[in-house]
């Protein structure tokens, strides 16, 4: 007689927890280190000399033009073992999603600071400030909330890009789906069950982000 269903998501809990925790922590560490990066790229972008700004072009480029899955096995296989001397899914997995993340965050942080008038600029200036000054405490100050709601989006899609790090063994969700079904010869039991955790986590972050877009529309 075969186990049921319930019970072997019951034994595969705790690894499911854990798995939903490195999710989480993935996501987050992908959303926290490219907005830092990715601000940096935005104003290379930004620069109006087109041989400075051309790098940060390129690598826009190429982390929006090339798949996720194929970024993730080049840094695993290929840059952490030649930084570290050795794979670490975790690492590869940090690094991978913050620098895919930044790209697209760039775009995004480009497309707000560009939304705000450039006569608020010119005021600034009048007033004495430099151009730094005034990109700091007038502009982009409005573009941050301009683009929070393209962010949750952002966090939104990368909760489940992550899932993607199973492929070099991060201890995630699907991680721990796969190896439920490698074990007991499942297919049904494992994904269905992460699926409800993804779709539980992505609804939580919607509802944030709608409430955020509310809130900002209000203001």
């Amino acid at each position: 007689m075969g186990v049921s269903p319930f019970a072997l998501i019951k034994e595969y809990l705790p690894f499911f927890a854990s798995g939903t925790l490195f999710t989480i922590g993935f996501s987050l560490a992908g959303i926290v280190f490219g907005t830092i990066l990715g601000l940096l790229i935005c104003f290379g972008k930004m620069i109006h000399n087109k041989w400075l700004s051309a790098p940060f072009v390129c690598y826009i480029t190429f982390f929006r033009g090339t798949p996720l899955f194929v970024q993730i096995l080049i840094i695993h296989f290929g840059v952490v073992p030649a930084i570290f001397h050795q794979s670490n899914g975790i690492i590869s997995g940090i690094v991978a999603l913050s620098l895919n993340e930044a790209a697209y965050i760039a775009e995004v942080f480009r497309a707000g600071i560009q939304s705000i008038d450039e006569g608020q600029t010119e005021a600034a200036r009048s007033l004495g400030m430099d151009r730094l000054q005034a990109m700091r405490y007038v502009v982009l100050p409005q573009a941050v909330r301009r683009v929070l709601p393209p962010m949750g989006n952002e966090f939104i899609s990368l909760i489940k890009d992550s899932s993607l790090l199973a492929a070099i063994a991060a201890p995630e969700l699907t991680y721990w789906a796969q190896a439920m079904g490698a074990q007991y010869a499942i297919v049904w039991t494992p994904y269905l069950a992460i699926s409800l955790i993804y779709l539980i986590l992505t609804l939580a972050m919607s509802f944030l982000v709608n409430r955020l877009e509310r809130r900002m529309a209000t203001k």
